[in-house]
């Protein structure tokens, strides 16, 4: 249910008067307010990690990938988040991480 005019100034404190103008303002590149988080310049996903990435890949039989993914879900995990913890746990093993 949209909100009217009226509720969002009441909500927010904001006027369609402002909203029409931070429209414009943005279409001509001009963004109000102060960053929340990073910021990330370029299609993707936020970063995960406080440094550069570089993607690693594998190829496994689908046989086994359908094991990994029951696995990673018995953990409450994405595949890619359990393949990181099993990295992660051989490296302290190994006292190298």
């Amino acid at each position: 249910m949209a909100m009217s005019a009226e509720e969002i100034k009441k909500e927010f404190g904001i006027t369609p008067e402002q909203l029409d103008q931070w429209e414009a303002d943005a279409a001509a590149g001009i963004l109000h307010g102060e960053p929340s988080g990073p910021v990330t310049y370029g299609p993707g996903r936020p970063l995960m990690f406080d440094e550069e990435m570089k993607q690693v890949g594998f190829k496994e039989p689908v046989n086994k990938i359908l094991l990994i993914d029951i696995r990673a879900a018995q953990l409450g995990m994405k595949r890619s988040e359990y393949l990181r913890h099993l990295v992660d746990e051989d490296l302290k093993l190994a006292g190298i991480a």
